[in-house]
């Protein structure tokens, strides 16, 4: 199980289709690591309930009806929120998927999708692991690499390297250190050098990066 403040992963379900979200609600809510903070249908609810109250992760609709889940990811930042986000959506473009993930979005779960792989993908997004479908990732890495991303890309070291595509592969820290015989602290340094190479403060936008500058060295 993940650890989480009070040893349950607190979500707030954020989806302007009532039924849905109360019926995804009722789905979470019978986990026993899960608590449910609160579930409400629009960005400005939304901020207020993350201003007042620790949310660990956000299930957030990408069209609210009236307003985008983008509008909430850079108003929540600005306040100061830094929870995860998993984005719970019917469906969005590759432009749109590109800006989710720059914005560090913890992965995009596809509502067609059995309840059994949302409550996984919590699970991983709580444990610092990012949620794609493989094929749709592909499809976004096919649209989003610029023609001169050789140039913009810094030269990476073999460990580097190896510890991006596994992050890209979604293990966590412990799982990289084992796959590569090292400490997790030392797994820990080569994440930091990532981070300062690549200008990133999240691992899911560090996916970003190794899909849009180094997706032919994973």
């Amino acid at each position: 199980m993940p650890e989480q403040s009070g040893n349950r992963i607190a979500l707030l379900l954020v989806d302007d289709h009532t039924l849905f979200r109360e019926s995804v609600a009722r789905l979470l809510e019978a986990e026993p690591d899960f608590q449910i903070v609160a579930h409400c249908a629009s960005v400005a609810a939304a901020l207020k309930i993350v201003a007042v109250s620790q949310v660990d992760i956000v299930l957030l609709d990408f069209d609210l009806g009236g307003g985008k889940g983008t509008e909430f990811l850079q108003q929540a930042e600005e306040a100061g929120f830094r929870g995860k986000v998993l984005i719970v959506t019917a469906g969005v473009s590759e432009l749109e998927a590109g800006e989710l993930m720059r914005k560090g979005i913890a992965g995009i779960f596809m509502k067609h999708s059995a309840p059994v792989l949302l409550i996984e993908s919590i699970r991983q997004v709580a444990m610092g692991r990012s949620w794609f479908e493989p094929d749709y990732l592909k499809t976004i890495s096919s649209g989003v690499n610029p023609p001169d991303a050789q140039k913009q890309r810094k030269k990476l070291t073999e460990r580097e390297r190896q510890v991006l595509q596994y992050v890209f592969e979604g293990l966590a820290n412990k799982e990289i250190a084992d796959r590569l015989g090292l400490s997790e602290s030392s797994v820990k340094a080569s994440l930091q050098q990532l981070f300062t190479k690549t200008g990133v403060r999240t691992r899911s936008q560090l996916v970003r990066v190794a899909i849009e500058h180094y997706r032919d060295e994973l």
